[in-house]
């Protein structure tokens, strides 16, 4: 938020600077992010009477005035712009200024009549983006004065960087508040009376949604002139906030918002037909808005409608068929309370911001729209002339929000500050913020203003003592406690074997967001039910993710699109599934994309595939501890390769699955290769047992050879199972070498070569006992699987 500094001090005009002012602010709570001056730099230019008007003898479009400037003789000034005229004050830069772009001014010559300086237009002062004219100042203005004294540009811009909590300070009197409460300083506020109605016309107002709209004051305004010029005083306090100056009653409604903090809105009450009405928008229901964008309503959205349609957008935008303008002579005032929970998501839905939603998203005060009522259309009659209506006032008591009592406690205020902090300073700080406060027997009962939808419970007003008390004065201490360190579980012991066994095999950790695009969730985690956010950051980020797969996937995209050929990510996480209800589930997954290898001068180009991945899902069972226990099966996933593709199970469970993205993924995501993924379950990883130790035998070992021919359907995981079964005590190792089709090989049938290592630990095997094992192992792989030994 950016306001005027000498607007602030019209408020409230403590004796300290501008810097200490600044840093009060921020110990405050209320951040000061920026100071700047309210105008660009320029010198000599001075407050200048138009005494006569001429045609230029020689230049249709050139007039030569006569100006005052305060000197003894008038000076002949040279002047193309149109609103010039006897009478007027405007800027002049007399000869030797320099203007804000860095132009001296100097005597000259325009069409042979001498010109003695420049009447200036509030561009050229670099004031506005406005260059329609001069500049015309108010008539109060001191002739030869300096322009930076009758505008007093002096002024500075401060920026606040407030946190969402505290919208009561989005407006003058919010921050003018907080400078009094600090400085223990009266606040001078406006004097706004109530206007009296001058004409009988009034529109009458109905609730139809008094939960997001429990109040609404409305008011008729006749015979208004819109053309009428905004007064300086006023586009200049706007323009130093950051808002344009655009008519004189929409000006208004921004003063009065800025300065109380109500958003206000005008219609023009010609285009309106019958009761103005508040309700949620129907089905398809169309509104074309001020910025001339048409948004297609859907039923959340709370509009403003007449008996034909609907008018505007709620505490967001007004709409551009009711609004006012230079013909409008009778207007309709709108000062509505619309709760934060209807406005909060609608104006990010339409892709909307405006100053209007951002303070209605983080609460208005429900108490002060009669207020601002009242303050615009004094000003608009003041401005603009006309004759107000009876003030319409609808309200659904039962639906504002109610006063609170908070009991605030001597010791809790002890306790979290450690300070001990007198009664009465307690009482003033808190009498000072408007509190209502009642001593009671262990401190006391508080009642917050209506305006302070922040606090709700007692720390929050212990805050309250310590930002006003001053965290700079507070004491300091160390925290006196007894800390323990405490041993790391297995689990978190073992995630961080994987992390660190990932990182050395070439991958790298990411960390992606748990909300997720929906369209990327349905390709590559389809028929699973998700969260969604009621409140998205953006579109593509409104579910949480069941898989960590589309955050790696959108990963790797960012890489590729910045020219990272090889990508190996991996990242662990929570994935949240809903099944009746939701569960958080750990997991670990990981991509690899590119080139096996990073590149070296004597190592070729080797693009990852299957195989890689699988090795990689192997070290990290192997890590574990038991491998023996693990097992892989051909695994039906939509959004992997059917054909390349397997789900790894321990001792029967289901730990996880990996393989290639599916082509059709593929050419959606514009990947132009292969992209191998895994993802499997902590929780079940964790179940592993600690890895035991086992003596080396001292005793030799017998290796044998053999080729089986199977069906190509069978699974080598499967004769590997068949063949540990047969032989679990003396087998320590079982390696396949070979698998050939072709010459030799019945066609739908493999040959799959073994290297089979035999060894005992407690005695040396004879070839007579391998034997009769190798019998065994190809009778059993002839009984269950068919199998044969290749001759």
């Amino acid at each position: 938020m950016k306001f005027s500094e000498q607007w602030l001090r019209e408020w409230v005009n403590p004796p300290v600077d501008t810097g200490t002012l600044a840093d009060q602010l921020t110990m405050t709570g209320l951040e000061v992010e920026g100071i700047e001056p309210c105008c660009a730099d320029f010198s000599d230019v001075v407050v200048a009477r138009i005494v006569s008007v001429v045609d230029h003898p020689n230049a249709e479009r050139l007039k030569v005035c006569q100006v005052d400037c305060g000197e003894k003789q008038l000076l002949a000034i040279v002047c193309g712009a149109e609103n010039v005229r006897a009478g007027m004050k405007a800027p002049l830069a007399r000869i030797g200024a320099r203007l804000p772009d860095n132009t001296v001014i100097s005597a000259t010559e325009l069409k042979g009549v001498h010109s003695g300086g420049m009447l200036c237009s509030a561009r050229e002062l670099g004031l506005s983006e406005d260059a329609d004219g001069l500049l015309e100042l108010p008539d109060s203005a001191g002739t030869g004065f300096d322009i930076h004294d009758c505008l007093f540009l002096h002024d500075r811009i401060i920026e606040l960087g407030l946190t969402p909590n505290r919208g009561d300070c989005l407006s003058i009197a919010g921050v003018a508040r907080e400078v009094a409460v600090i400085n223990q300083c009266d606040l001078t506020e406006p004097v706004i009376p109530a206007i009296e109605p001058t004409t009988g016309q009034s529109r009458s107002v109905h609730l139809a949604a008094p939960k997001a709209c429990p109040r609404y004051v409305g008011r008729v305004i006749t015979d208004v002139d819109v053309t009428v010029p905004t007064p300086l005083w006023m586009t200049e306090k706007l323009r130093r906030s950051g808002v344009r100056s655009i008519n004189a009653v929409v000006d208004i409604t921004n003063f009065v918002m800025l300065e109380l903090g109500q958003p206000m809105h005008a219609f023009d009450n010609q285009k309106l037909n019958g009761t103005i009405t508040v309700r949620f928008a129907s089905g398809n229901e169309k509104l074309r808005l001020l910025d001339e964008s048409e948004c297609e309503l859907n039923e959340e959205t709370l509009v403003i409608a007449d008996d034909r349609a609907a008018l505007a957008m709620a505490g967001i935008m007004g709409g551009l068929e009711s609004a006012v303008t230079a013909e409008s002579r009778d207007i309709f005032l709108e000062s509505a309370f619309f709760t934060p929970g209807a406005i909060i998501s609608r104006a990010r839905y339409y892709g909307l911001h405006t100053d209007s939603s951002h303070r209605f998203e983080r609460g208005v005060d429900p108490a002060i729209q009669r207020r601002a009522m009242e303050r615009a259309t004094g000003l608009i009659l003041d401005i603009c002339g006309g004759a107000a209506g009876a003030v319409t006032e609808v309200s659904e008591e039962s639906c504002l929000p109610g006063t609170k009592t908070v009991l605030l406690r001597r010791h809790q205020i002890r306790r979290v500050l450690g300070i001990d902090v007198p009664d009465a300073v307690v009482t003033g700080m808190l009498q000072r913020m408007d509190m209502v406060v009642s001593p009671v027997g262990q401190g006391w009962e508080v009642i917050p203003p209506s305006r302070r939808f922040d606090i709700e419970i007692e720390t929050d007003l212990i805050e309250e003592i310590a930002r006003i008390y001053g965290y700079d004065v507070m004491p300091t201490h160390l925290p006196r406690t007894h800390l323990k360190m405490h041993r790391s579980g297995a689990n978190g012991q073992r995630l961080r074997k994987l992390r660190n066994l990932l990182v050395n095999r070439g991958y790298q950790e990411a960390i992606t967001y748990s909300f997720v695009d929906p369209d990327l969730q349905k390709e590559l985690a389809p028929g699973q039910q998700v969260m969604t956010l009621s409140n998205p950051i953006a579109p593509e980020l409104s579910v949480m993710r069941t898989s960590l797969w589309p955050g790696l996937v959108k990963a790797l995209q960012y890489n590729l699109k910045r020219q990272q050929q090889r990508v190996r990510l991996f990242e662990t996480g929570l994935v949240f599934k809903l099944d009746g209800m939701l569960n958080q589930v750990p997991a670990i997954g990981g991509i690899i994309y590119g080139n096996n290898f990073p590149n070296q001068f004597d190592i070729p180009y080797s693009s990852c595939n299957l195989y890689d991945m699988k090795a990689d899902t192997e070290a990290l069972f192997q890590a574990l501890g038991e491998q023996s226990a693990l097992s892989f099966r051909a695994a039906s996933h939509t959004a992997l390769h059917p054909g390349q593709s397997a789900a790894v199970y321990i001792k029967d469970q289901l730990a996880g699955v990996f393989g290639a993205l599916h082509p059709r993924l593929l050419l959606r995501l514009d990947l132009p290769e292969n992209v191998y993924v895994f993802e499997f379950y902590v929780e079940i990883l964790s179940r592993e047992g600690v890895p035991k130790y086992k003596r080396l035998s001292k005793f030799p070992s017998i290796r044998r050879d053999i080729a089986i021919v199977v069906a190509n359907d069978i699974p080598v995981a499967e004769i590997s199972r068949c063949i540990h079964d047969i032989a679990p005590d003396e087998l320590i190792n079982l390696e396949l070498f070979d698998v050939y089709h072709g010459e030799g090989i019945e066609k739908g049938k493999k040959s799959l070569a073994f290297s089979l290592t035999f060894q005992r630990s407690s005695s040396t095997l004879i070839d007579g006992e391998v034997e009769a094992i190798m019998s065994r192992i190809l009778e059993g792989l002839d009984h269950e699987f068919g199998g044969k030994l290749r001759e």
